[in-house]
């Protein structure tokens, strides 16, 4: 129950801590209302979160068991580094396709303002998602139920809460199963990167800051580009969700549990690896 009602209550509290801001009759802040909220909610759940971790799971160091202690040292730069670099081998390869089928056409723009974006909703969306996902939730239903379970159980709720429900059944159907998978891969990349989530972060942020980059400066996208590269949603496509994505996605996450029968070591949960032999 305490999983469950958790975000609903802090949703209740971030709209109603924003309310008051209608009494300035602002367009902007009328449109951007909900996302201000949303922001509200996020700063909510990271000033419980310590308290939450301490008491629910009974761990007196809630950021090194969450993977997020280290921030600076070498192997956290490493553990981001990788991630990234997966997601730029990935955006590589779809955008590389689209060349060669003739569905691209360059158009370069690459605005300091438009960097910024990128970089600031890369990482703003990779470090909030993956905190709530594969840090506190993943650690939630590892411990309710076992990592397993927690593996797949974050990953069917990260796909569902990403619902588009204006891009038809199928298309909505491959990419729940895009981000399914994405969501297995992510948890499974923590788990190989004993409990740290920094690599996640650059998979995840990556993704998101440099499809942003491809679609928004850098490319013009035919509107006829093969769905099985681009994925569904029409003028705002997730490559997560196309055929080739969903296949990457396969292959990497048969990587991962090949990698974790060759070491000979069980699927585990990531906070169990997290705190062994730590540095700050």
């Amino acid at each position: 129950m305490p999983i469950l009602t958790l975000f609903p209550f802090l949703y209740f509290i971030g709209w109603l801590v924003v309310q008051p801001l209608l009494i300035f009759k602002s367009d902007f802040l009328n449109q951007s209302l909900s996302l201000i909220g949303t922001l509200v909610s996020f700063l909510l759940f990271i000033v419980v979160l310590p308290s939450w971790i301490k008491f629910r799971w009974s761990e007196p160091q809630p950021w090194e068991v969450l993977g997020l202690r280290g921030s600076l040292n070498k192997k956290a730069w490493k553990d981001f580094l990788k991630g990234f670099l997966y997601a730029l081998g990935l955006i590589i390869l779809i955008v590389s396709l689209l060349w060669l089928q003739s569905s691209v056409d360059w158009r370069g723009e690459l605005r300091i303002g438009m960097v910024i974006n990128a970089l600031l909703l890369g990482f703003g969306v990779g470090l909030a998602e993956e905190l709530i996902f594969r840090g506190w939730l993943l650690g939630e239903l590892s411990n309710l139920l076992g990592f397993r379970f927690g593996v797949f159980g974050q990953a069917m709720l990260f796909s569902l809460v990403h619902t588009r429900f204006n891009i038809g059944l199928w298309p909505l159907v491959s990419l729940l199963l895009g981000l399914l998978l994405l969501g297995m891969v992510l948890a499974l990349l923590r788990a190989i990167d004993k409990g740290s989530l920094w690599g996640c972060i650059g998979l995840h942020g990556g993704l998101v800051g440099l499809w942003f980059l491809v679609d928004d400066g850098l490319v013009d996208i035919s509107l006829d580009a093969s769905k099985w590269l681009v994925g569904p949603g029409g003028e705002s496509p997730n490559p997560i969700g196309g055929a080739l994505g969903i296949l990457v996605l396969t292959m990497f996450l048969w990587v991962q549990l090949t990698a974790f029968a060759i070491g000979g070591r069980p699927l585990r949960g990531a906070r169990n690896d997290s705190s062994k032999g730590a540095t700050p």
